[in-house]
Formats: C-alpha cells, sequence, structure tokens
C-alpha cells in the first residue's frame, strides 16, 4: 500500500468573504464547495482546488468568525507548500502578490508568503513530473498557475517518533540525509512532510493557521490502513462517511493531526463538475436541516459570476 501524497489540507479562518475573494480572485484556485463542518454546522466549510476538485490541490477552510489570530507550535503544520512550473511563475507570482501590498519574500528557489490572517505559503518550481492540478482563471495564465501541493513544513513536539511512524507505518521515504523530510508517493502522486525546530511559544490553532492534513488513500485500501494503524495501537477515529470523501483521523506522536482521506467518491457525488461551488451542499443527514443550517451562515457571493469567459 502506498500514499498519494497529500489529499488536502484544512485551515481556519476568521473571515469567510475576505477568505473566499484571496483564495479565489487573488490565487486564483476554483471554490469547488461551499459546504459545512459536519461536526459543526453552525460554521462554513469552505474547498478551494483546480477545476475538477481533484485530491491533491484541496485547501479547505472552516470559518470560526471573528476567531482570534493562531499562532503555529509544537504539534502544528506552519507553511504549505505549493507546486508552479517554472521560473517564469515564480516571477508572476512575485509581482502579483506585491501589487496586491502583500509582504514576499523570493530567492532564486521560492517564493514565501502568508494570506491576510498568517497562514504561510510558499511557491517553488515543480519537479516532481505529476499532473499539473490548475483552475481557470481570467487574470492567471494556465502556464503561470498553481499546479498543487507539493508537501507542508511542520513542527514536531516529538521527531524522532514522528520519523518512526513515517517510515515504518506509513511507508515514507526520507528525502534528506539528514532525516528532516519524508515522501509519501504511490502511482497517482506524492507529496512530502518535512520537520522544522518548533519554537519555544506554545502553539494556537485559531485563524490562520491549519487545523490537519490528509494524505491520499482509496476505498479499495482504506480498511488496510485502519487495520494497520489498529494493529500499532494509535488512537484513530475509525472510518467516517464525508459523503465526498471517507476518512480516519489520527493523530501522529509529534502531535499534527493526520487523515486518511479516499479519492472516492468526489465532488461531484451532488452534481455536475460545472455546479461546483454555486451552492451550498450538505450531506444527506444534513438536508433536512438546510434552512435552519443556511440561516446561520454568512452569504457569500459566486466568485465567477461576473467573470467574462475563459479557456475551456
Amino acid at each position: 500500500m502506498k500514499l498519494d501524497g497529500l489529499h488536502h489540507i484544512t485551515a481556519i479562518t476568521g473571515d469567510a468573504p475576505r477568505n473566499l475573494d484571496y483564495y479565489t480572485r487573488v490565487l486564483g484556485l476554483r471554490l469547488t464547495a461551499k459546504t459545512v463542518n459536519q461536526d459543526d454546522p453552525s460554521v462554513y466549510h469552505l474547498f478551494y482546488g483546480d477545476e475538477l476538485a481533484r485530491p491533491g490541490l484541496d485547501l479547505t477552510f472552516f470559518e470560526y468568525p471573528f476567531a482570534i489570530p493562531g499562532r503555529a507550535g509544537a504539534g502544528m503544520v506552519h507553511r504549505i507548500v505549493w507546486r508552479v512550473g517554472s521560473d517564469q511563475a515564480l516571477d508572476f507570482w512575485t509581482d502579483r502578490l506585491r501589487a496586491e501590498g502583500i509582504e514576499v519574500e523570493r530567492d532564486d528557489a521560492s517564493v514565501r508568503f502568508a494570506d491576510f490572517e498568517g497562514l504561510g505559503h510558499e511557491l517553488i518550481v515543480d519537479r516532481s513530473g505529476d499532473e499539473p492540478l490548475i483552475a481557470d482563471h481570467p487574470e492567471i495564465p494556465a502556464e503561470l498557475a498553481l499546479h498543487g501541493f507539493d508537501g507542508v513544513r511542520a513542527y514536531s513536539a516529538a521527531p524522532g517518533a514522528t520519523q518512526a511512524l513515517l517510515e515504518e507505518l506509513m511507508g515514507a521515504t526520507p528525502l534528506t540525509a539528514g532525516g528532516d523530510a519524508w515522501e509519501l508517493r504511490g502511482d497517482k502522486r506524492g507529496g512530502w512532510i518535512a520537520l522544522d525546530q518548533p519554537p519555544a511559544e506554545r502553539g494556537r490553532q485559531s485563524a490562520g493557521s491549519v487545523h490537519h492534513i490528509a494524505w491520499y488513500t482509496t476505498d479499495a485500501e482504506q480498511g488496510e490502513w485502519l487495520d494497520r494503524l489498529n494493529e500499532a495501537r494509535i488512537p484513530n477515529s475509525g472510518v467516517i462517511d464525508r459523503h465526498y470523501f471517507h476518512s480516519v483521523y489520527f493523530r501522529e506522536p509529534g502531535g499534527v493531526l493526520f487523515e486518511l482521506a479516499t479519492e472516492e467518491p468526489g465532488f461531484t457525488v451532488d452534481g455536475t463538475v460545472e455546479e461546483l461551488g454555486r451552492r451550498i451542499i450538505l450531506p444527506p443527514w444534513l438536508e433536512s436541516r438546510r434552512e435552519e443550517v443556511e440561516q446561520r451562515l454568512t452569504p457569500l457571493p459566486d466568485p465567477r459570476a461576473d467573470w467574462p469567459a475563459v479557456r475551456s
């Protein structure tokens, strides 16, 4: 069994309208699903991705209105690393972000910045050979768009134990001689996690912080992964039906919350690709509460409502 890199990354925002603008207009992602946190239906769960809502470029946010700023610490992911197609794309994003008033750190190999709530991002040139996952955007040519996740950087409270779990249970391959980065690569895609020395200050999970990361598997193999976790006596959630995919959650020894999420059935289970992100979608067990749920949520615009025609 192999995991195909990152399936999705879930973070927290305190301002859904501003978050929507930032990730669709500025970063050029597609709003692929507008739904709610299934464990707390009073708040949004927003999904951003490529044109087809595929795993590998699936950044999601729980909205907790007016949440105080978060702070990454031990047991938390502190930076999301994205792929782009070329050095020219790095130039494009440096200029685009600075034009938006966003502070950018640029060197020969990457572009680093943070969103309006402090969530760290980095862009690097794609050397993976994986299929690029690209969203259409009228201001961003396809050759310059984001290609999907490359990896994440995290702070582990127990690096040795994190390393052991990654290599011995999850089948990760060390990427560096120093043992601070590991790749999980399957037949479809790959992705990595790197560990940095945590700051002395304790972390706070709130706006602008990562809640959890999900590794990419399939329905056919998820049961075997669950058996492997249970045999290793790692506490976990068991399989949870999220309607759009199936999930198993567990916390790795260094504190980062991991999820094993399936490719199936995907966001088109409720409609066509063309309809993605246009309306609030709910799993069947919440549909009877739609009126109550929608009344609690801040109305959000369709970010593509006023678009000119885009490439096919």
